[in-house]
């Protein structure tokens, strides 16, 4: 169910200028009634200042009406709050790691030169004015700019710098790294080897409890007569 965009200053509101119960403006406001019966006692941690759920279009006078009429009506919004969505642009990046990013683009400038301006932008939330700074080393603090992993600094995900490094690799046409696969027939001689020995080690611990053979000790004294 749709809620007010400030329920807790809508509730202050319904409670001083209607004879809603408690519990309608709980509902309504998608609040506990607890919630409701300490704003009407003032004993809430902060004093509200009451918000018009009729001017902000939320809901109508005859919704009121009906629920002041009837306890045991349920208002509806007339519509719900506007959801912000995030548009095309740079990513957001918290203020706490701003600091770090001309250290993961320098990074990925030095790791994967391949990869354009653009990408970069995208990826770390950045401008190109900075990536062309830090790349040509003008940028006003370029002597304590260290190349730091994006990922690790918090800057994107392992997998998003993956996606870049592929798609501006095919881009520039380089082609991967093909996979190893020389050790793959040793190792699996290795573990057969292995495996081979446990079955062996099993079947002679078996022999020797029916056997009644006496294991010999690791260690033998050399004083012992």
């Amino acid at each position: 169910m749709a809620q007010p965009l400030m329920p807790h200053a809508t509730a202050s509101w319904l409670v001083d200028n209607t004879a809603l119960s408690f519990e309608q403006i709980a509902d309504f406001c998608g609040l506990h009634i607890l919630e409701v019966q300490a704003i009407a006692d003032d004993t809430a941690a902060t004093k509200l200042t009451g918000r018009d759920p009729v001017r902000a279009h939320e809901l109508t006078q005859d919704e009121i009406d009906k629920a002041q009429a009837n306890p045991n009506y349920r208002m509806t919004m007339t519509k719900g709050p506007d959801q912000v969505r995030r548009t095309k642009g740079p990513r957001y990046t918290p203020v706490s790691k701003r600091q770090d990013k001309p250290d993961g683009i320098a990074w990925i400038i030095r790791n994967h030169p391949e990869i354009s301006d653009g990408a970069i932008s995208n990826l770390i939330g950045t401008t190109r004015t900075t990536i062309a700074a830090i790349r040509d080393r003008s940028h006003w603090n370029i002597g304590n700019i260290t190349p730091k992993d994006p990922v690790t600094l918090g800057l994107t995900t392992q997998r998003e710098l993956d996606t870049a490094v592929n798609k501006a690799a095919k881009a520039a046409g380089i082609e991967q790294a093909p996979t190893d696969t020389r050790l793959d027939g040793d190792r699996e001689a290795l573990i057969a080897s292995l495996r081979a020995q446990r079955e062996q080690a099993a079947r002679d611990a078996e022999n020797g409890v029916e056997s009644g053979a006496a294991a010999r000790p690791a260690f033998e004294d050399p004083f012992r007569r």
